[in-house]
């Protein structure tokens, strides 16, 4: 019988297990020679695959190649317990279905559940690394979810906080409804999707358009989006301050669709935009809506429709400061503050240079709440800001923002698709199109094939969403890390300038707060008394990072046992 392969590899591995190979090859070399290997360790709540094992034998080759240079290469194994991976296989096996009923359930109970299930493979992971010949130290593995770790990591932030390079902030970043937590950047990388959204463009009504333009009649701005269920944020539009627009005279096509009426709109539209639809297919929604190219034989007694006419040409400057009306109705007064903003500097037309002329209108629509850019704009110009979504893609009415007929979308996720089109638009879209095309202020809508982020997790589309987190300052640091990155031998050595280099170049600051349970809280404490020597009713604010269990058990004078969520939440300490 033919001697197998596989039985030779087995008395192999024996003979290393019976002679403490492995450990003679680290414990052999000197300790002042150290080769230092780091090992992203993997998640132990599924089985090993393809990928990992092309990665383990790589980390085997590598510290192998070290230690027959006479170096002592230690390399301890360790388990990924913590993140959304357990969270979502824990909330399935418990029949959860958001973050609300998670919290009903009890943040302990949850993170006990996640705890009991994340070393679940851990046999078969182990029988897998050592049959395939690695030499690694799976006997004294770490746990991210152990004190120890865990403390390291407050230790690393707390050092971060010394040196500057923390800080709390508000800004747009894509968050995950299902999950309600943001995600950074390079999680938003992992898993886009070309999906069909519903786009519109929707006409402003101007009120001073007589006054600053000289047209006499109903003048409206045409602006472009693909994300209808942000237009009751909307509180600004932008135009290019050096683009060319036309006011443009043409029949309102929609309403004579509807009810057989004859009505002419003044619409403002960029030049090249507009004069780049007569190259267009015939079935172009916005060259439909503006009537180019319509020609049919006139019965007795009807009026002539005039094609399209250019009425006059302005820069953007020139449409700058012009106001418009909103296209819902707020509760507010347009002399009161909407969420501590002033509203005079609402519902205006302001210049910015993310504007061009490549798709859409030229005009764009600014909802803060919902983008980067239009953040940036509200900081600047100090426009209102609505954010009529909660983090879990729930439309509210929590600031008594809404009156009239836009009450009736309180309630509604902007998430679902429609039904039937479970690959195409969002229901809310619909609806929202309804709700324009009522009012006379749809211009014009198409589906749109883009590609668009899906959380890498639970698949769910993600809102671009401006929210609440705690940023590492990768600005302050990135001349440094481009520099560091040059005194790196890469292998292939592309990479130092390629991939990798340009992803250093282009490096944001790093938002690491989410809001779950099951993972390592920053180890953040803010003080919420009142401070009646300073301002009445003001809160101290005094906030204090803590950088180890030592340090919290003399702040509390409670011995500390576990730094998770649920075992923290209640620990407290007196303020300076």
């Amino acid at each position: 019988m033919p001697y197998l392969a596989s039985e030779n590899e087995k008395e192999i591995l024996k003979f290393w297990d019976k002679n403490k190979t492995f450990e003679k090859s680290v414990k052999e070399r000197p300790e002042n020679k150290p080769y230092v290997f780091y090992d992203g360790p993997p998640f132990a709540t599924g089985l090993p695959h393809y990928g990992h094992i092309v990665a383990s034998l790589m980390k085997d080759v590598v510290p192998r190649y070290w230690t027959m240079q006479g170096y002592r290469v230690e390399r301890v194994w360790g388990w990924d317990c913590h993140g959304l991976p357990v969270e979502n296989i824990i909330e399935k096996d418990l029949g959860l279905n958001s973050k609300k009923e998670i919290e009903e359930l009890g943040i302990k109970k949850f993170n006990d559940a996640c705890c009991s299930a994340v070393l679940k493979y851990t046999g078969e992971w182990r029988q897998t690394v050592e049959r395939m010949g690695r030499w690694v130290d799976m006997e004294h593995a770490y746990k991210t979810m152990d004190i120890e770790y865990m403390e390291s990591v407050w230790w690393v932030f707390s050092e971060l906080w010394k040196k500057g390079l923390i800080y709390e902030g508000y800004k747009a970043m894509h968050i995950c409804p299902r999950c309600v937590t943001p995600l950074s950047n390079f999680e938003v990388t992992q898993n886009y999707k070309d999906v069909k959204d519903l786009s519109v463009v929707v006409k402003f009504k101007l009120t001073n358009a007589k006054e600053k333009l000289g047209i006499e009649g109903n003048v409206y701005a045409l602006a472009w989006t693909t994300t209808p269920w942000t237009l009751p944020g909307n509180v600004a539009l932008a135009v290019g301050e050096d683009i060319d627009y036309v006011i443009v005279r043409t029949i309102d096509v929609n309403k004579r669709a509807k009810d057989g009426t004859i009505q002419y709109d003044n619409l403002i539209i960029a030049r090249d935009i507009f004069n780049g639809l007569y190259d267009k297919d015939p079935k172009d929604a916005l060259k439909l809506a503006f009537n180019i190219g319509y020609a049919r034989r006139m019965n007795e007694g009807e009026e002539v429709i005039k094609a399209p006419q250019i009425l006059k040409e302005v820069k953007g400057s020139k449409l700058v400061g012009l106001e418009y009306e909103p296209i819902f109705e707020y509760e507010n007064d347009l002399n009161e503050p909407v969420n501590a903003q002033p509203v005079r500097n609402g519902w205006k037309i302001y210049e910015a240079n993310f504007v061009n002329t490549e798709e859409g209108t030229g005009i764009v629509h600014i909802a803060p709440a919902f983008g980067e850019d239009d953040m940036n704009l509200y900081k600047e110009k100090q426009i209102p800001f609505i954010q009529h979504i909660g983090m879990d893609g729930v439309i509210s009415n929590e600031n008594n923002i809404f009156r009239g007929e836009a009450e009736k979308f309180v309630g509604r996720s902007v998430v679902p698709r429609a039904k039937g089109k479970e690959n195409e638009v969002r229901e809310i879209d619909i609806d929202i199109k309804k709700y324009l095309e009522d009012r006379g202020l749809l211009f014009t809508s198409d589906k749109y094939l883009h590609s668009y982020p899906h959380c890498w997790r639970c698949d769910t589309a993600l809102l671009n969403y401006a929210t609440h987190s705690w940023f590492v300052d990768v600005d302050k640091i990135k001349d440094k890390l481009l520099g560091n990155n040059k005194k790196i031998t890469w292998v292939p050595e592309h990479m130092k300038e390629g991939r990798f280099g340009k992803w250093l170049e282009g490096a944001r600051d790093w938002a690491i707060s989410r809001n779950r349970f099951w993972g390592t809280p920053l180890p953040i404490w803010r003080c919420e008394a009142n401070s009646s020597e300073t301002v009445a009713n003001s809160k101290c604010g005094n906030t204090v990072v803590v950088g180890s269990v030592e340090e919290l058990q003399k702040l509390s004078g409670e011995k500390i046992k576990d730094l998770h969520k649920h075992a923290i939440d209640e620990i407290t300490f007196k303020c300076d």
